[in-house]
């Protein structure tokens, strides 16, 4: 056939396979190493604390002058407040080393999938394992995962025992929290009377959502170490086209007639609920220390499902 194909002057190409949309295609973008607004803050830093160094020292050294034991007490102080900044900044330091951590072996165990590396794949489950290794509630899933990796030869399977073993509880207590905040947000913003509150508590609710899927996953961050996690998740959802909901979700939940049933305060705690679901989601993938490799990734429907009943029971109430 091909022999006729090339007499006939036909060109046979391979058909080349669709691309699968369900994931979004991350590319890498190279980062600057410095900026102008970083030279900006770092300068303004130090101006400040040599500001304050100076200020300091000079109200410790009038003291002494005036009363020895107020200049010893202003000693004593500023000594506590500066032991007290560095513990805060040590705690930052480890905020941002553990989340570094977790997002190298989510980009570790992508890579070893990509190229079926069984030995970079045994090296994240072992550096996995040793991450939840103060977690005495993983003792045992740890130890089954020691157990079976001489006994997998491909890096999917290594990844997915993985998987199997330290993160499916783990993915259940998330996507638990993030239906629970979801359903609490829904509520208090539909029967709030200020939009004010509805705002507030969203925030409120958002960064306590974020807070305890870091802790289920990594340890609970700082207050720094929340807004850094806060923009990566503003960045995963910018990137995955997931700020609002999908058209399709929208219209299950105020579609067919239920926006002529149901109050406009009842459908803004509904939406709000959901967009409180996806930053959980969002989350939920930043937090996470490995791809979804056997497990299925959770789908807002997963966790916000419950919200489109309150549909059914408006619609039965009005009939």
């Amino acid at each position: 056939m091909a022999a006729d194909a090339r007499e006939h002057g036909i060109a046979i190409r391979p058909e080349s396979e669709p691309i699968d949309t369900a994931e979004p295609v991350m590319v890498p973008v190279a980062r600057r190493r410095w900026s102008w607004g970083g030279l900006f803050v770092a300068g303004l830093s130090g101006f400040l604390t040599l500001s304050i160094g100076v200020w300091a020292e000079r109200t410790i050294v009038s003291l002494m002058n005036e009363s020895p034991v107020l200049g010893y007490a202003a000693l004593a102080f500023a000594g506590l407040a500066a032991l007290a900044l560095l513990v805060m900044l040590a705690r930052v330091l480890r905020d941002i080393l553990r989340e570094r951590k977790v997002e190298a072996l989510r980009l570790r165990a992508t890579a070893a999938l990509a190229g079926s590396s069984l030995t970079e794949a045994q090296a994240v489950a072992e550096d996995l394992g040793r991450l939840y290794a103060s977690r005495a509630d993983t003792a045992r899933r740890r130890a089954l995962l020691t157990d079976s990796l001489p006994q997998l030869f491909a890096a999917r399977d290594v990844l997915t025992v993985a998987e199997r073993s330290l993160l499916a509880p783990l993915d259940a207590q998330a996507q638990a929290q993030i239906a629970q905040a979801a359903r609490r947000v829904s509520l208090v913003t539909a029967v709030s009377p200020r939009a004010l509150i509805d705002v507030v508590f969203v925030l409120v609710a958002c960064a306590r959502l974020l807070r305890m899927i870091a802790g289920i996953y990594a340890g609970r961050p700082g207050t720094l170490g929340l807004i850094r996690l806060g923009r990566q998740v503003l960045g995963h959802l910018v990137v995955t086209g997931g700020i609002a909901a999908g058209d399709a979700v929208i219209q299950q939940v105020v579609g067919q007639g239920l926006a002529a049933r149901l109050s406009a305060k009842l459908g803004e705690g509904v939406l709000n609920g959901l967009l409180t679901a996806r930053i959980g989601l969002a989350a939920l993938a930043v937090c996470r220390p490995l791809p979804f490799v056997e497990a299925t990734p959770p789908t807002l429907g997963d966790v916000a499902g419950d919200l489109t009943s309150w549909r059914g029971a408006a619609e039965q109430g009005a009939s």
